[in-house]
């Protein structure tokens, strides 16, 4: 009897053991409840390839509307309230007793008890944009509750929910995991592919440069490439998106990985990250060819530098050896998060060149200064100066710097090498910084506002992109106009105030407002250029009240706009 206690006490610790072990790695099996009461159609992925970054949720469409009701999928408390004119604009962090949070971001509004709250400190602390971190016990919420609206605020390029879930270590997980069902039976698309040589002395085809692959799909539904002839270190790039069934948007894959003669390689697999690793997108596709066509190529090799935790390091790095006279098979397989998959195969045979086409090298350019990830980089003359930090690259470069005849234009690297870290640049013997400010210059010959930080006679900005660089000039103001009301006239139906304020130069900094000398919480939105004032926030009179707008750019050009309005 004792015996059978003892096994049934190891027997309960084990299963508590994992239980706990579940809840801190985020293996939910709760039945949420949809954040939204519509059909869950997706316009973005978790997982998927954004500037900088992976994206971290699920974006839900919302049929272009905004102010769907948005429910908490789980019972919990709110833990965080961000308030920003950019990124997730108005987003709201749910706590639950699993441990793990949900995130719901671009929104409209809250309900109206986290909205009186919001207001309550906004007006406490004079600031449109705020972060709050309520505690445990201030704001409860229960499954299903409406604890917000949906909208478009802050980075959004159009109205949806932007959706979250992350585990109890704040690492975002793959919602689509964790019981959020979208119906999907499509297989994902391979659009190139695309064989990497790895170091001087490989080639494709007789080339050391990147090569395209020309590819066609079979009849039993197989993708093949023509075959190939190659040696030494090869790794493989793949450009692939994923379709669900209910719409046509172009979403990120779930798992890639790969063989060399039925022998895996390389396994990739978004299930979730840590938002400290997120910038290592950049050493998973070739920065490169995306700057130059907007395209994102998945590298499917490992560099000795990339930290990223998404691949499975125990199956190896990728890289394929070739050598001469022997044949190979490469495969290529592309998951979902529904297992609908799509296969790849490369026929290679080794064969050595001793006439390779190589790739041209800034190696032997008169511009070069040498920069190492494990270094930092500092170089200046009289006119300027540019510092690197130490791990702001992810190799070792050959930059290219140089200046026009004046010393007032910039030339430092070049766009496609990517910067992991700020830079800072300065330009020196600045006597009047008045209005001056760094830009980089476009494409197009636009200069794009940089930063106007001045000090000890030198003009500074920080940046994380290499390009042509120099100091520019914005003398003029920002512009105010009202929208929906006119000076010195009733406006007892109106709801809010709406005022347009634009700066086509060096944007928007800083603004705010006041009725009667008192503040007044105006909303900003940079894409409609548009603030917002509440009326029911209750900081009229009755009868005559006077508006006062103050607002700045970045270089310090300001304009007050006042006006008289009169209201019951």
């Amino acid at each position: 009897m004792r015996h059978s206690l003892i096994i049934c006490f190891l027997i309960f610790c084990n299963l508590l053991a994992i239980a706990q072990q579940n809840i801190a790695s985020g293996n939910n099996t709760s039945d949420f409840t949809p954040p939204v009461a519509i059909p869950i159609v997706l316009s973005g992925t978790f997982g998927e390839l954004r500037s900088n970054h992976f994206h971290s949720g699920l974006d839900i469409k919302t049929q272009g509307k905004e102010g769907l009701k948005t429910f908490a999928i789980e019972k919990g408390y709110v833990s965080r309230i961000k308030i920003s004119h950019y990124g997730y604009g108005k987003a709201l962090y749910i706590t639950h007793p699993s441990g793990q949070t949900s995130v719901y971001a671009h929104l409209q509004g809250f309900s109206k008890k986290i909205e009186a709250y919001v207001k309550k400190q906004q007006y406490a602390k004079k600031t449109y944009t705020l972060e709050l971190f309520p505690s445990k016990n201030q704001i409860s919420v229960s499954k299903g509750e409406v604890i917000a609206y949906t909208g478009n605020s802050g980075g959004s390029s159009g109205p949806h929910l932007h959706f979250e879930l992350r585990d109890a270590q704040s690492r975002p997980i793959n919602p689509m995991l964790e019981g959020f069902d979208i119906k999907d039976t499509r297989k994902p698309l391979v659009r190139s592919i695309w064989l990497y040589p790895l170091d001087e002395n490989s080639h494709v085809n007789g080339s050391n440069e990147p090569y395209q692959l020309h590819i066609k799909k079979q009849d039993n539904g197989i993708i093949t490439s023509t075959p190939i002839e190659a040696c030494g270190a090869i790794g493989i790039g793949v450009n692939t998106v994923d379709q669900q069934d209910a719409a046509y948007n172009k979403n990120g894959v779930f798992k890639i990985s790969s063989k060399l003669n039925g022998t895996p390689v390389f396994e990739m697999e978004l299930d979730r990250f840590a938002f400290s690793e997120t910038r290592h997108i950049n050493q998973l596709i070739d920065y490169a060819y995306f700057k130059e066509n907007r395209s994102r190529i998945t590298k499917l090799f490992i560099e000795e530098s990339n930290p990223l935790s998404i691949y499975d390091r125990s199956v190896g790095d990728g890289k394929l050896h070739i050598s001469p006279e022997l044949s190979y098979m490469a495969e290529v397989t592309v998951l979902d998060v529904k297992k609908n998959k799509s296969v790849l195969r490369i026929p290679i045979t080794g064969k050595e060149e001793t006439n390779i086409t190589t790739k041209n090298n800034l190696e032997n350019s008169p511009y070069i200064f040498t920069a190492q990830p494990s270094q930092s980089f500092h170089h200046q003359n009289e006119k300027w100066s540019v510092y690197i930090p130490k791990n702001a690259l992810y190799h070792k470069e050959y930059l290219n710097i140089k200046t026009s005849a004046s010393q007032d234009t910039l030339k430092l690297h070049e766009p496609t090498t990517p910067l992991h870290k700020y830079i800072n640049i300065s330009f020196k013997n600045i006597t009047d910084a008045k209005q001056k400010y760094i830009a980089k210059i476009s494409k197009s010959g636009k200069p794009q506002y940089v930063g106007s930080k001045f000090e000890k006679n030198s003009l500074k900005a920080r940046t994380r992109d290499f390009g042509v660089f120099t100091i520019c000039t914005d003398t003029i103001a920002p512009k105010i106009r009202a929208l929906n009301f006119s000076n010195n006239k009733w406006i007892s139906k109106l709801k809010t105030l709406r005022i347009k304020i634009t700066d086509h130069e060096t944007g928007i900094k800083t603004y705010h407002g006041s009725i009667n000398g008192k503040f007044a919480l105006f909303a900003y939105d940079p894409k409609k250029q548009l603030l917002v004032h509440d009326l029911s926030d209750g900081i009229y009179q009755s009868g005559k009240n006077e508006l006062k707008v103050f607002v700045e750019d970045s270089v310090g050009n300001s304009t007050i706009f006042e006006a008289i309005f009169y209201r019951k």
